[in-house]
């Protein structure tokens, strides 16, 4: 395969190592299956099909003159407004669950049932417990961390009462939009199940009125983000400054590869902490190098930022894993996981593991988790990947090279830790005065998957060199940090060599500050995709600090490569947050001109933030700059 055409599939060296490996051996690819779909359905692309009723599917024809309809009435505007609201139900649901998932846990381990997950962090269960308005005077964790988890679980039934963890986590001045305008969400799951009702036949077929409801839900899925960040820091520690490294050269030949993969640490986590006993179990079975945990996904992210694990790969290259013929089992919880992996378990030994009920795979083999016996699972499951590594094939081993260094865990602890380490009095100090002096023109949280629309990687990467060569601070999450960490762009080398002089100078100053002997890494890796909620943080002290709402920061955000609905859900509590919003993939809108223009336009009289459609990476960073001098111009900067 000539490199154009592997250049088109991905940017990352080893994943193009491994595509014609696959093909070689008569292995399927996600990219082999886009090709098999093309052309997409453009009724699809537009939004303009509806299969919500028996009656239909019904499509609007976009080249058809004059008012259309489908067999209920339902006209392009709210036929499009209909399925993105329904994706950001989904993505709500993803989130959220996620959360109560842990919210679950968390109650349980505090009534004294699962001795696998005692409270890592009392200090941020303080912080969270105090916000929420828990007298903490005179009670042990354990009473602080039921209390948590009660309010916790008492978030996703009906409420009237605004939702605790989106109320309290924003600014003032925010509230009071969301209150204004009707979107103040109450419990989690009332919101999701209020978007399946109105989007059901028959009922909402006002495009404005489903949008804003979307903008509720989404709120809701914010919510959802928050709590998953603050209870896995509590339940597993809150992330600090850790040393890896990122690509598939992270895979050792001599020993038991485990691949944790998902979103929610409540497996992964414990999987770490067992690994290190069983060691010598491995080495005993043939394997020197004992047993190496990589990670794949969100949960990779999860346990990269508390423990160190390297990431092998991201999002829609999951499977050349599998395909450098070493890795002995895939360990997954939910989320993002392709289900073609089972479909690799005829050509390789790898093992796939389901863990999780609402997850399960045709062709994995299942061993759900037991949060009872956590500990005894992940053994159990350990064990399984050995017994794996006995089969491994040695014709078929191929590992490309590629690795790069990668300094992870700045939560949003991290981050004023490190400022307070240039002003213990003040820490936001350094930063605002930076941004004034225009050291840092502005603040861009990159965030999303990767999309195999889009070469992989490469998005991401040209969007954040150029914001970076123009001294823009970079915040990252979910896949597309780990696209940027196999590129070699969270490290401090990378300040050196892609920083503008304003902020190379500032990242230097504080790393060496932080006594980190040189620069903080080129863009900061703040967590999995529900950690998009550390980033607000940050943005919230800065705005509570300066006086001003969020919509008047010189601060946006970048999906360049988006693909879930999950994606779609965090893209509208942005905006609704009043970030200038990108999204590199053309969203399947197109199809009304009401729907785009309220999402590109009319958002930001409503909020502030607003969606900026650019597939051309370089435009795209035309316009996240002129969001950010325009912000600049509005503070008088």
């Amino acid at each position: 395969m000539d490199k154009d055409k592997l250049s088109q599939m991905s940017a990352d060296p080893a994943v193009q190592a491994m595509i014609p490996k696959a093909k070689e051996e008569g292995i399927e690819s996600l990219w082999d299956r886009l090709e098999q779909q093309l052309p997409n359905c453009g009724f699809g692309d537009l939004g303009l099909c509806c299969r919500n009723c028996l009656q239909g599917p019904c499509r609007i024809d976009p080249f058809k003159q004059g008012a259309q309809r489908g067999i209920c009435g339902a006209d392009a505007d709210t036929i499009v407004a209909r399925n993105l609201v329904r994706a950001i139900a989904a993505g709500t649901a993803a989130h959220s669950g996620h959360a109560k998932h842990l919210a679950h846990i968390l109650y349980k381990s505090a009534k004294g049932e699962l001795k696998d997950y005692p409270v890592k962090d009392a200090d941020k269960l303080n912080a969270v417990a105090a916000r929420l308005g828990v007298e903490l005077e005179g009670k042990s964790t354990e009473e602080i961390a039921l209390e948590v988890g009660r309010l916790a679980l008492e978030e996703f039934s009906e409420k009237e009462s605004p939702n605790l963890w989106a109320a309290t986590t924003v600014t003032q001045g925010r509230v009071e939009t969301f209150s204004k305008l009707g979107v103040v969400p109450g419990g989690i799951d009332s919101a999701i199940s209020d978007m399946m009702h109105r989007t059901h036949y028959g009922c909402d077929a006002d495009p404005i009125n489903l949008i804003l409801a979307g903008v509720k839900c989404a709120l809701a899925d914010y919510s959802g983000c928050h709590m998953g960040t603050d209870l896995s820091d509590i339940l597993f520690g809150t992330p600090q400054p850790v040393f890896s490294e990122a690509n598939m050269g992270v895979l050792k030949e001599n020993a038991v590869n485990i691949a944790l993969h998902g979103h929610n640490p409540a497996l992964s986590d414990i999987i770490v902490q067992v690994s290190k006993e069983m060691q010598e179990e491995a080495k005993a079975a043939g394997a020197e190098g004992g047993i190496n945990l990589v990670g794949i996904c969100c949960t990779g992210n999860e346990v990269l930022m508390r423990h160190g694990v390297p990431p092998v790969t991201h999002s829609i290259s999951q499977e050349m894993a599998v395909v450098t013929g070493v890795l002995d089992a895939i360990v997954v919880d939910y989320q993002c996981i392709l289900p073609s992996l089972a479909n690799l378990q005829e050509c390789y030994h790898t093992r796939l593991i389901t863990t999780m009920p609402n997850a399960k795979i045709s062709g994995a083999e299942h061993m759900e988790l037991d949060e009872e016996n956590a500990k005894e699972c992940a053994k159990d499951i350990i064990r399984a990947a050995i017994k794996a590594f006995g089969k491994r094939n040695p014709d078929r081993i191929n590992i490309p090279q590629d690795k790069a260094s990668v300094v992870a865990g700045f939560s949003t602890e991290t981050i004023v830790g490190a400022l307070k380490a240039v002003d213990s009095e003040d820490p936001l100090k350094p930063l605002i005065d930076n941004i004034v002096n225009g050291n840092i023109q502005g603040v861009c949280l990159f965030a999303g998957c990767n999309n195999a629309k889009v070469p992989q990687d490469y998005n991401f990467v040209t969007v954040a060199k150029e914001l970076a060569k123009n001294n823009v601070l970079i915040l990252a999450t979910g896949c597309g940090a780990g696209s940027l960490a196999r590129h070699g762009l969270l490290n401090p080398q990378a300040t050196l060599d892609y920083a503008g002089d304003g902020l190379k100078a500032v990242l230097t100053a504080v790393g060496e500050a932080a006594g980190l002997n040189g620069p903080l890494p080129l863009i900061l890796h703040m967590g999995s995709c529900v950690d998009n909620s550390r980033a607000v943080d940050v943005a919230v002290a800065v705005a509570n600090k300066l006086g001003v709402d969020m919509d008047k920061l010189p601060v946006v955000a970048s999906a360049p490569e988006a693909t879930a609905e999950k994606a779609i859900s965090i893209g509208t509590w942005a905006v609704a947050g009043g970030l200038p919003t990108h999204v590199g993939v053309v969203p399947p809108v197109m199809g009304s001109p009401i729907v785009v223009d309220v999402l590109t336009d009319k958002a930001r009289g409503l909020f502030g933030g607003y969606f900026i459609v650019e597939t051309d990476p370089y435009k795209a960073v035309d316009k996240l700059l002129g969001a950010i001098q325009e912000r600049r111009k509005g503070l008088g900067l």
